[in-house]
């Protein structure tokens, strides 16, 4: 009996996980997001189109897209490539150091969850100097999940206007929304 109780009851608690990061869309819009974001991978370079006006903190910005690709993917070796860049490039970005430190710590590990916290510091970062630099060309998403870092949330920039979750991937693929736009 105690068997089938936790049988019965683990596909409830999986449900109200999922449930807690619906973002007001239906059933049917859910079940058809999921089924695309599962049949096309996630973007592996930076949005095109997009130009941020500092041409170093662009090449940056290409980087950061590579990041956020592979947190989607979990894919801890991309991610630490990814970071590594970052840190090489923040160095030439005046106000870049923050960010520096923070990629320097996910090429530090091997842990994709120690990776994704670093990568919501970053992305914090990320942010703030994108804002200022403004954009040349295309637009930038700031993008929230409100159950990231302990139900926290946290922050990240798509040049797409789907979500595609890095701090959850897979797990939770569209969970957050778009907060605000730079164009």
């Amino acid at each position: 009996m105690k068997q089938f109780t936790k049988v019965a009851v683990a596909p409830v608690f999986a449900w109200m996980f999922l449930a807690a990061c619906n973002t007001g869309k239906t059933n049917k819009e859910n079940s058809t997001a999921g089924s695309v974001n599962q049949q096309q991978p996630a973007a592996t370079e930076a949005a095109p189109g997009v130009r941020l006006k500092d041409d170093k903190l662009n090449a940056v910005y290409e980087h950061y897209a590579l990041l956020t690709t592979a947190l989607i993917k979990g894919d801890v070796k991309e991610a630490r490539l990814a970071g590594n860049a970052i840190a090489t490039g923040a160095r030439e970005i005046p106000g870049g150091e923050s960010i520096g430190l923070h990629a320097s710590k996910i090429t530090a590990t091997a842990d994709v969850e120690a990776q994704r916290a670093a990568y919501s510091a970053l992305s914090n970062d990320f942010i703030s100097l994108a804002k200022k630099s403004g954009l040349t060309n295309g637009r930038l998403y700031i993008d929230f999940c409100p159950m990231a870092m302990n139900d926290k949330g946290a922050y990240w920039i798509s040049g797409d206007k789907s979500i595609q979750n890095p701090y959850f991937g897979e797990k939770m693929m569209t969970c957050g929304e778009v907060k605000e736009t730079i164009q």
